[in-house]
């Protein structure tokens, strides 16, 4: 909307401008006698002056949004001159069958547009496009970044306490991949693998944070808010994981291995800034928010989960997924216990059988955390579904069964993984 109005002014006061000095008389009397000279004509059809005022109205406005829209100069430029080279060229070739049109009106819209463009593009206003790209690149979806452009939202983004959600997608078998790939391989699977996720999750509105080795880190709610962003994340991530799922078979059938994926999704107040320097900067978020996400990713392979979400995610989001309990724990520096849950599927998603399985899973877990060592194991062999593997289900059972022998119940790898400081 913001370049559209500048488009519009921009076209209507070159067009006015031409206009004017087309009727009057000043931009073809002496140019059209000598193109008529050199072009030879004898009695020439001659071109109706209602054609050379739609094309000048025409070309402003179209030069004038071509060069308010392209951020590069040099591209800007060539868009401005190839229309001037059609309608010289143009020129010419109507001359061959005797028909006289003179391009100069047309030639002048185009660069009194063009030039005014040019000097706009200096503006704050005008530059608006280009810093943003600087700073965004191809890490947002083209709506979220038109919706930038068009915002007040300040260039230099200090930073701001920001609501957002994050979600951190990494691989857990990389080592194992390294060892048995050549780094040609492993380097083709891998970046097989953060294209998909990355092109996906931007698609859906997510904004690319972090795209390293092994991991990507994406941000809903950030930069541009979203009411809905614990949702938007939480849904994103069982798409992702299926897409994953179908990209693991292209895998196999290639380099004949897997991609271990786990995802971690956390949601809260974050800084979110233009971090870094004229070197290596940009737009990304901070805080314990960002940091609980990546521990999530993390603890899915201890607890054999795939996609595991905090609490602040949980609530916003609950009456659009299918979940069950994994852990409850206390974080450092939170004095409250908190319950990490694993998404199974949108609501209302699961089958009658795994929906059978899940509350008879969820009855066992709280039989576990009231030291009720039977009624848990009874109930957490109920929820095994023939067939399928659960290493969820797997790492319950042998945890009840190391508390009913007086072992250790609490996992200390775990806890030191989430009270790390």
């Amino acid at each position: 909307m913001r370049y559209l109005k500048a488009t519009i002014l921009i076209g209507t006061v070159s067009a006015a401008v031409v206009l004017v000095l087309f009727a009057t008389g000043w931009l073809t009397n002496t140019l059209d006698l000598v193109l008529l000279q050199a072009y030879k004509l004898k009695k020439p059809f001659v071109t109706q002056q209602g054609v050379h005022v739609l094309l000048i109205a025409l070309l402003a406005f179209a030069s004038a949004w071509t060069t308010v829209d392209i951020t590069r100069p040099i591209l800007k430029t060539i868009v401005a001159l190839g229309a001037v080279l059609l309608l010289l060229t143009g020129s010419m070739v109507l001359a061959l069958y005797n028909v006289f049109f003179s391009p100069f009106p047309s030639v002048i819209a185009v660069f009194t547009s063009f030039f005014i463009g040019l000097a706009y593009g200096r503006t704050g206003s005008g530059s608006r496009k280009k810093l943003m790209e600087r700073l965004f690149g191809q890490r947002l979806s083209r709506g979220a970044f038109n919706q930038l452009v068009n915002s007040d939202v300040p260039l230099d983004f200090p930073g701001a306490l920001q609501e957002g959600t994050v979600l951190v997608v990494a691989v857990h078998n990389h080592s194992e991949l390294m060892e048995l790939l050549t780094p040609e391989n492993y380097a083709a699977m891998t970046n097989l693998y953060l294209r998909t996720a990355s092109d996906y999750l931007v698609e859906v509105g997510g904004y690319l944070d972090e795209c390293g080795g092994e991991s990507v880190r994406v941000v809903f709610g950030a930069p541009v808010p979203d009411e809905k962003h614990a949702a938007k994340a939480c849904r994103a991530a069982l798409d992702l994981a299926s897409r994953l799922d179908d990209l693991n078979k292209e895998c196999d059938t290639v380099w004949q291995r897997r991609l271990d994926f786990r995802i971690g999704i956390n949601s809260g107040e974050m800084i979110a800034a233009a971090y870094g320097g004229s070197r290596l900067g940009s737009f990304s978020v901070a805080g314990p928010v960002v940091d609980f996400a990546r521990r999530l990713c993390s603890a899915c392979a201890t607890y054999g989960c795939r996609i595991l979400i905090g609490p602040d995610t949980y609530e916003p989001a609950a009456e659009t997924l299918e979940v069950r309990p994994i852990e409850v724990i206390k974080t450092a520096g939170e004095r409250r216990r908190v319950e990490l849950y694993e998404i199974l599927a949108p609501k209302h998603g699961l089958s009658p059988e795994r929906e059978r399985s899940r509350n008879h899973y969820w009855t066992g877990v709280l039989h576990y955390r009231e030291r009720q060592w039977d009624k848990a194991i009874e109930e957490l062999s109920k929820a095994r579904i023939t067939g399928i593997p659960d290493q969820v289900l797997d790492y319950y059972i042998r945890r009840v069964e190391r508390s009913r022998r007086g072992e250790e119940e609490v996992n200390k790898e775990q806890m030191m993984l989430f009270n790390a400081a």
